[in-house]
């Protein structure tokens, strides 16, 4: 079984920058594509980053392009999510999660919290 968990969030200013680590456990990150997904409260989980398993193509939502970047490391079993410019807007718990090629993500992590202050 693949577990994956997440690390690197805290609480940063404003413009400030974060890097967030998945990181599995379990089995190979190889033949699994990663995305990123963050909520905050009142507000309805969102995919912010997606990186698929083979070419590692990328993909981002609007709210954070240009600004965020993931990535990953296959011999390090871990995708990390780059964040820059961070914004209040941006506070949320971020989580990553894993599919197996299709749509559906079948493994989650626990989540770490991003906090922005003003």
């Amino acid at each position: 079984q693949v577990q994956l968990i997440e690390s690197g969030g805290g609480l940063v200013q404003a413009g400030g920058s974060l890097r967030l680590s998945c990181a599995a456990s379990g089995g190979s990150m190889i033949g699994l594509g990663i995305a990123w997904f963050r909520q905050a409260p009142g507000k309805e989980r969102e995919r912010v980053a997606t990186i698929t398993r083979w070419l590692g193509r990328t993909s981002y939502a609007d709210s954070v392009k240009g600004r965020f970047i993931i990535s990953r490391d296959n011999a390090k079993n871990t995708v990390y999510l780059q964040m820059n410019a961070l914004s209040p807007a941006d506070t949320a718990v971020y989580s990553c999660a894993a599919n197996q090629g299709g749509e559906d993500y079948l493994y989650w992590g626990q989540g770490t919290q991003v906090t922005i202050s003003s």
